[in-house]
């Protein structure tokens, strides 16, 4: 498969099978991540990887997921819930540029994931107080997102759309996840 077909192919997983995660895929994961491009190299995210399912499950509570969705696209601790999670951690005076970092990387660790039969769902609706707590990390540092991920337990279908009023995504009669994407042609001006 091309990138071009994976980049194409992954969609954001919020339902997954009951099955652990290996730390090698992990790592290989991270390791997509800092060989992702970053603002002027300065390398400032850090990474903290929660795979004890103790651990996993004190973060699982500091997270809220797809709210055009619920309750159906809410994962379960114990029935659905992701198997491990990766904080994208940054320094608290981080400029736009450093999130813009923190972007990247977060899409080449979902496209390494998606290679390994993964599946990925990029949390920004987290609670950061109770999480720089739990996770341990330093006065200085705060985390910019989380990555849940897991073996997937759906398949989200990607459509093409124009009407930029049709984005929202939506589950059918079967439960089946569609996510809307607008077409090159509606989101592009040519000069």
């Amino acid at each position: 498969m091309s990138i071009l077909e994976a980049l194409k192919a992954r969609r954001t997983i919020r339902l997954f099978k009951q099955i652990g995660v290996s730390s090698d895929d992990l790592r290989d994961m991270l390791d997509a991540a800092r060989q992702t491009s970053c603002a002027c190299n300065g390398q400032l995210l850090r990474y903290v990887v929660v795979k004890s399912s103790d651990d996993v499950k004190k973060v699982f509570e500091q997270t809220a997921w797809a709210g055009l969705v619920k309750p159906r696209r809410t994962p379960v601790w114990g029935v659905s819930a992701p198997a491990a999670f990766i904080a994208v951690v940054g320094p608290k005076d981080a400029n736009s540029m450093t999130y813009a970092d923190a972007g990247a990387a977060i899409q080449s660790m979902q496209i390494a994931a998606y290679e390994k039969g993964l599946g990925c769902c990029w949390l920004g609706a987290i609670n950061r107080e109770k999480l720089h707590g739990l996770l341990g990390l330093q006065e200085k540092q705060e985390v910019f997102f989380l990555l849940a991920v897991g073996v997937p337990a759906e398949q989200p279908v990607s459509e093409d759309i124009t009407d930029p009023k049709d984005v929202n995504y939506y589950l059918d009669d079967k439960n089946q996840l569609h996510i809307p994407k607008l077409t090159v042609d509606a989101i592009t001006r040519w000069l």
